[in-house]
């Protein structure tokens, strides 16, 4: 039977009984429907993980025991720093869900000129705030005991510079596919576009900035599908897929 795992902000120690805060205990009590007694796995993201049992639970409040604690890395040997054009809604949740769940180190959403998703202050916080949530969601699904940032959202032209590793960016007009690059020396960037892909200026930017336009293949794919289809064939080729 497969034991529940379950993101804690909070300082893990072995014999500690931790009340779960209000968002915690409401996902223990009504998604995992877990009783008293139950077992689970709890982590924080330091890349440890703790056995745990559920030692009260009630309308009000959710207590867990923390038990043997262990290290535990399932992370890629091949750190990626995904650059991600703003897509709506579940596109979006979607796209870095799937991310993180192939090996994704960092996230970055971007503004780009295509972008029909426009943030002010305000719901630019809540919307990364929301984001990071689904990153955690994902790595309590996956088995990941590191979770990956998302960072402020920014303009794509400001975060093409200064870009580390093989850049790459992926384009239908690109000339060559993966199997035809180097092996990087252990960090990726990657830029993938919104919903309605890059601008020509922006295809320019980025080859200016040293990123090389790289094709999927011969169909046009969602922005979702490319994220997808991108990581998977990066960690098969490079990382620890395969």
């Amino acid at each position: 039977m497969r034991v529940s795992r379950l993101y804690l902000q909070k300082t893990l120690e072995e014999g500690a009984v931790l009340r779960l805060d209000e968002e915690s205990a409401h996902y223990l009590r009504t998604v995992l429907r877990l009783k008293k007694g139950a077992d689970l796995t709890v982590f924080n993201g330091d890349g440890r993980e703790y056995s745990a049992r559920v030692s009260a639970i009630g309308r009000d409040e959710v207590h867990v025991e923390i038990g043997d604690g262990r290290n535990r890395e399932v992370e890629s040997p091949l750190t990626t720093h995904l650059g991600l054009g703003i897509s709506r809604g579940e596109r979006m949740d979607l796209a870095i869900q799937k991310a993180v769940e192939l090996g994704v180190s960092q996230i970055t959403p971007l503004f780009t000129e295509h972008c029909v998703v426009r943030l002010d202050d305000t719901r630019r916080g809540n919307r990364r705030q929301h984001w990071q949530r689904v990153t955690r969601s994902a790595c309590e699904q996956c088995g990941r005991n590191r979770v990956p940032e998302v960072e402020e959202p920014i303009e794509l032209k400001d975060w093409v510079v200064g870009r580390e590793g093989l850049r790459l960016f992926f384009d239908p007009q690109g000339a060559v596919g993966l199997k035809d690059l180097p092996r990087p020396e252990g960090f990726v960037s990657i830029l993938s576009g919104p919903e309605g892909g890059f601008a020509e200026k922006e295809r320019v930017l980025a080859r200016e900035a040293g990123f090389v336009p790289v094709r999927l293949g011969p169909r046009i794919l969602r922005t979702e599908t490319a994220v997808l289809a991108a990581l998977s064939a990066i960690q098969a080729i490079w990382g620890d897929l395969g």
